[in-house]
């Protein structure tokens, strides 16, 4: 019964629609739910994927670049310490200080500097994050340009009006090149999702586990309802980016701090047309308007624009942050210019 409920073909199409209209006749292919089972394996191959990369291709193109893995000194292991630190605050209070000197036997400036270095050894390491972030270069490169090989015969990228027309009945059979694009795409996210516990945690973690959440909830409907021409152009505007950030934080990892910032600054061009510009006045005009024009609104089509407004207000907080860290070179560059002259003076 909760099965039938789910899939109700009132909730996820329009009124007129059913799951049978969506099945394969007349020579075309639809997308079908039961195709999203391989995701969740897929996935874990491409964890495993991940791991052989780190440790045979980036791990060795990190000590060419010359990074090399930190060697910290490990604290003695000390059961009421690691407690307090596991559950309670990395930073104790001075309040809580004299509780934890009595419980450890050790003195006040011992248990500051205990704290002090079991942060250290959590911090992470350049290393690491030369792997991660040579891991996502290289899988949103490979993303992008096959995503570009794989839709650039399609002609809804041209004319706004085909990318909602017929929907979800597309006159078009899919394309086993869209297939294996969703497929990998939806498979990477998952990827990311099982692994974000063990990865760099950054100042954005919560959007971050919200944008994986967002976007695969928003693919996997987009591919059973067969809104498939939008999300491949969701999937190729997000890559578009992603590919110059992980490329400028390799090079930050490796120390070529004037190519990283250009690269930065090419990124954030490149992130406000694409998902400033784009996004929301290409793609999410489209899917609002123009498919109220075949078929009254109905659940889906709030839910999936919901979704893609979901995340656009990702892509405000995050071009935030991009301005900020602009900015913070600008103003760096100007204050290390005027610091040089004062000097030669």
């Amino acid at each position: 019964i909760l099965y039938e409920w789910f899939w109700w073909d009132k909730i996820w199409l329009p009124a007129e629609l059913t799951w049978d209209d969506l099945q394969d006749k007349e020579g075309r292919v639809y997308a079908k739910a039961s195709h999203l089972y391989v995701i969740l394996p897929y996935a874990c191959a491409l964890l495993l994927i991940r791991y052989l990369f780190e440790r045979m291709i980036a791990a060795p193109l990190a000590v060419f670049a010359g990074i090399r893995q930190r060697v910290c000194l490990r604290p003695e292991f000390i059961p009421a310490l690691e407690l307090y630190y596991t559950t309670g605050n990395r930073n104790p209070l001075q309040a809580d200080m004299l509780g934890l000197s009595k419980k450890s036997g050790l003195s006040m400036r011992q248990v500051e500097r205990w704290f002090r270095r079991r942060r250290v050894q959590d911090h992470p390491g350049v290393l690491k994050k030369f792997k991660e972030a040579s891991w996502r270069f290289v899988f949103y490169l490979f993303a992008f340009v096959g995503g570009l090989a794989a839709l650039h015969d399609v002609s809804f990228l041209v004319e706004q009006t085909v990318i909602s027309s017929e929907f979800p009945l597309c006159p078009q059979s899919l394309l086993e090149s869209q297939y294996w694009y969703y497929i990998l795409e939806m498979s990477f996210y998952g990827c990311l999702f099982f692994s974000i516990a063990s990865d760099v945690k950054r100042k954005d973690f919560k959007e971050q586990i919200v944008h994986h959440v967002a976007t695969l909830v928003l693919l996997s409907f987009s591919w059973c309802a067969n809104f498939i021409r939008v999300g491949t152009l969701v999937m190729l505007v997000h890559d578009a980016s992603d590919v110059l950030l992980e490329s400028a934080k390799l090079f930050n990892y490796a120390g070529w701090e004037k190519t990283s910032k250009a690269l930065f600054v090419v990124f954030a061009v490149v992130f406000m047309v694409t998902r400033l510009v784009i996004f929301p006045f290409w793609i999410i005009h489209c899917t609002w308007v123009y498919p109220l024009h075949h078929y009254p609104a109905f659940f889906g089509y709030y839910f999936f624009n919901a979704m893609l407004v979901v995340l656009l207000c990702l892509h405000l907080f995050w071009c935030s942050l991009i301005l900020r860290m602009i900015r913070k070179f600008l103003f760096g560059t100007v204050s290390m210019v005027w610091t040089c002259s004062e000097e030669r003076q």
